[in-house]
């Protein structure tokens, strides 16, 4: 399969700018009431603190800047949310509604596992800048 590992690391980077953009376009929906999705409360707890680090986390997320520390909060937000907010109501995720909080849980997780991958700001400033002839 080393056709599939060849493209590894630019597949592993496009993953993470995809779920990092629809996990902050989600949190940013609900904090600024856009998208058609109804505005929070200001500092209501936990939802809107939620949105704040979906917004925020996705973005350094899609960015590649902290990748994997913002990954493991995302991830960790959505474990919180799946278990105190979905499965309180059923103990399926295809049951209570929580599939999509168990998606993100998972797939933040993978990215805090597997680092930021090709396009990433954090890798781009680490690289050396070619010295001038």
């Amino acid at each position: 399969m080393q056709v599939l590992e060849r493209f590894q690391h630019e597949v592993t980077g496009a993953f993470r700018i995809v779920v990092g953009f629809l996990f902050a376009t989600h949190g940013a929906a609900a904090l600024f009431g856009v998208l058609g999705t109804e505005r929070l409360g200001l500092l209501v707890w936990p939802s809107w603190w939620a949105a704040l680090i979906q917004t925020i986390g996705g973005a350094l997320v899609m960015l590649g800047f902290g990748t994997r520390y913002a990954a493991l909060l995302c991830s960790g937000s959505m474990a919180y949310a799946y278990f105190t907010v979905h499965q309180t109501s059923a103990l399926l995720p295809v049951q209570n509604g929580g599939e999509l909080a168990a998606m993100f849980c998972f797939a933040f997780l993978l990215i805090a596992f597997l680092g930021s991958g090709a396009w990433s700001v954090q890798r781009t400033a680490a690289q050396p800048v070619p010295a001038a002839k």
